[in-house]
């Protein structure tokens, strides 16, 4: 027996709380097990299942998932980033005026914006929209035995229902993360230039000075990351959903909790892992 299977044997075993550490500890080993089957049949799923990639590109897009249609997830991206820019313009703002520096609001919109703000809120209205409805999906494909019939019938069930949904999402993170980052980028400027009264050419000096290609890059590799970790978490707590349409609904409510969770964390070290511990801004040589 392994070391690690020895020590959840002893837990559950144990304590009441013991016991509940242990199927903690077993949950997390089943999803983080789950989600690597997963990454690696992509390339599978691509070669096999490449009119179902289609066909899940074209549902996020237009059907249930709706990123376009019907106000989707564009929509829910766009309101957002307004909301949240506008904030950031507000209290940019007032930081810069209370130290006389409110000609670098620009530099600060700029890596703001882009380091974070957009790749953050495209992931929360991702996992909220697009994610919660993989899991719906394929719960109730779960408590249907739809997908032990897909076993059945020699239909790799992981390639298949989360693979093409893992391209999908990656394919359709990127058009509303640029909308979202553009939003963002004019929200801030309507606050802070033509509500707050700064210069338009300081401020238009200072952010086109700062904003540099690699940070668009690295902002969106961060985007395509959280795509890929809301997707895959969502898939596999409706992967493993159990109890009926009740334990479906957990399953979405706990697959979103820890999508928003997992976003949070991996936003923080990326953040670190592209641009370093020690801030830097290669378009203003600091």
């Amino acid at each position: 027996m392994f070391a690690g299977s020895d020590v959840l044997y002893r837990l559950r075993r144990g304590p009441k709380a013991g016991r509940a550490a242990a199927e903690a500890l077993a949950d997390v080993g089943t999803h983080v097990g789950f989600m690597l089957r997963a990454l690696g049949s992509i390339p599978f799923a691509l070669v096999r299942y490449r009119k179902h990639v289609l066909r899940q590109i074209h549902e996020v897009t237009f059907g249930s998932g709706s990123i376009l249609a019907g106000g989707g997830t564009i929509g829910i991206v766009f309101a957002m980033s307004l909301a949240a820019a506008v904030m950031l313009g507000v209290e940019t703002q007032r930081g810069l005026d209370l130290v006389g520096m409110n000609s670098l609001s620009g530099m600060l919109s700029a890596v703001a914006n882009t380091r974070e703000l957009a790749p953050v809120v495209v992931a929360i209205a991702l996992a909220a929209k697009v994610g919660t409805g993989f899991t719906a999906q394929i719960g109730a494909m779960r408590i249907s035995d739809e997908i032990d019939a897909l076993d059945v019938m020699a239909v790799r069930s992981v390639p298949f229902l989360v693979g093409t949904r893992v391209i999908a999402a990656i394919v359709c993170v990127l058009p509303i993360y640029m909308i979202g980052l553009l939003a963002g980028y004019l929200s801030t400027r309507v606050v802070i230039v033509t509500l707050g009264g700064a210069s338009a050419g300081d401020y238009d000096h200072f952010f086109h000075l700062v904003l540099v290609p690699q940070d668009l890059i690295y902002s969106g590799i961060k985007a395509i990351v959280f795509a890929v970790v809301i997707a895959l978490v969502h898939c596999s707590y409706g992967y493993h959903a159990a109890g009926g349409p009740a334990g479906v609904g957990r399953a979405a409510g706990r697959a979103l909790r820890t999508a928003i969770l997992s976003t949070a964390v991996l936003d923080v070290l990326l953040t670190f892992a592209l641009w370093g511990l020690v801030p830097s801004i290669p378009g203003a040589g600091v």
